[in-house]
C-alpha cells in the first residue's frame, strides 16, 4: 500500500487531528513524505484540513475503489476511472483481455453516454454514477432482460433505503422520482454462436446523483432530475454503489420475488400508454408484466404483448 493511501486510512479512521509527527511514527516514514501524501490526496479530489496541530479529514463525495469493494460483501474487482468514453466499452473490452470477473468499472465522468436504442443522456463531471458489471452468468436468468428487471429493482431499492423515498420504475429500465428520470439500465449479452449461450453479461447504468436542477438542458427540465438536485446530499456515491450491487447479488441468488417488487413498483401498469411499433402508433392500457419482462398492453380489439427491444413508450397517462 503506497503512503498516501495509509494516510488516507488513517485520517479516514478518527474524526481527531492528526498531527504530521504522529503519521510519521505511525508509519514509518518522513514528515516530508506525510506532506507530499497529503498533497497527492488533495490533487485527487479529497478534502483535508491543514490546522496547526495537524491535518483532518473531511467528509467529501470522491470515488474510492477500496471503500465500495470492501462494502460489497461479494467477491468483485473494481475499477474507478477519471473519465470514460463508455464503461460498457470499457467491459466489452475487458472481456478481450480476460480479465477475471465480476468486474465492475466506476466512472467519475462519462463522455460519450449511451442508453437504450443508443440514445444519448447527460452526464456531469463528480455529480452521477456511471458504472458497468461485467458478469459470466452462473445463476441463469431465462431471457436478457430480465437481468434488467432485476437490476431496477436492486438501484430502486437501493435508493429507497439510503433516501427514505419510494422511487418507481418505468418499464423497463428508467428509475423515477417525482416523475422525473433519475437513471437508466442497459444490459448487453455476449453470447457462444454455437452453444447460443450466455457468456457474459454486460449491465451498465447512469445516475443522476447531484446534478443541479439549472443545470439541466432545457429539453431535460421537466423530464428528469437528480437525487440531490437541490439540497445536500445525505449519502455517499460510494454508498449507494455498494448498496445497489449487494441488492443486486442477493436478488440474483434469490430470485422469487424480484418481480413482485418490480411490478408493484411500476407506474406504467393501469395507465394508458402511447407506443410506435414497425412505424404505427397504437394507444392501449398496460395490464401485466410477464414472467419474462414484457409488457401486456390492452388495444380494446386485442391484447398485444411488447418486448423491451422493439418498442420505447412515448407517452404515459
Amino acid at each position: 500500500m503506497a503512503t498516501k493511501e495509509k494516510v488516507l486510512a488513517h485520517l479516514k479512521a478518527t474524526e481527531n487531528i492528526l498531527s504530521g509527527e504522529a503519521l510519521a511514527q505511525e508509519l514509518g516514514v518522513s514528515r516530508t513524505a506525510i506532506w507530499k501524501a497529503i498533497k497527492e490526496l488533495e490533487k485527487k479530489g479529497y478534502q483535508i484540513q491543514h490546522l496547526a496541530n495537524g491535518y483532518r479529514y473531511r467528509p467529501y463525495d470522491i470515488l474510492d475503489k477500496k471503500e465500495i469493494q470492501e462494502h460489497i460483501q461479494h467477491p468483485i474487482d473494481v475499477t474507478v476511472l477519471e473519465t470514460s468514453a463508455s464503461t460498457m466499452k470499457d467491459a466489452q473490452l475487458a472481456v478481450l483481455e480476460g480479465q477475471k470477473t465480476p468486474l465492475l468499472i466506476v466512472a467519475d465522468m462519462q463522455e460519450a453516454p449511451r442508453g437504450r436504442f443508443n440514445r444519448p443522456f447527460f452526464a456531469a463531471k463528480q455529480q452521477g454514477i456511471y458504472m458497468s458489471l461485467l458478469l459470466e452468468p452462473k445463476e441463469q436468468l431465462q431471457e436478457l432482460p430480465q437481468y434488467t428487471i432485476l437490476m431496477a429493482v436492486a438501484v430502486a431499492e437501493a435508493i429507497d433505503e439510503l433516501l427514505g423515498v419510494d422511487s418507481q420504475i418505468k418499464w423497463v429500465n428508467d428509475i423515477y422520482l417525482d416523475q422525473k428520470k433519475v437513471a437508466g439500465i442497459l444490459s448487453e449479452a455476449m453470447t457462444d454462436v454455437e452453444s447460443n449461450s450466455l457468456n457474459y453479461i454486460i449491465i451498465g447504468m447512469g445516475i443522476n446523483f447531484s446534478i443541479p436542477q439549472e443545470n439541466y438542458p432545457a429539453e431535460l427540465q421537466e423530464k428528469a432530475t437528480s437525487l440531490f438536485p437541490d439540497r445536500a446530499a445525505t449519502t455517499t456515491r460510494n454508498q449507494l454503489i455498494s448498496n445497489i450491487w449487494n441488492r443486486f447479488f442477493a436478488l440474483l441468488a434469490d430470485q422469487r420475488t424480484f418481480l413482485d417488487t418490480y411490478r408493484k413498483k411500476s407506474f406504467v401498469l393501469g395507465k394508458k400508454i402511447t407506443f410506435t411499433r414497425k412505424n404505427q402508433s397504437y394507444l392501449g392500457t398496460a395490464i401485466a408484466i410477464t414472467e419474462t419482462g414484457e409488457l401486456v398492453v390492452d388495444l380494446g380489439s386485442e391484447k398485444v404483448t411488447l418486448s423491451s427491444g422493439e418498442i420505447s413508450l412515448s407517452s404515459i397517462q
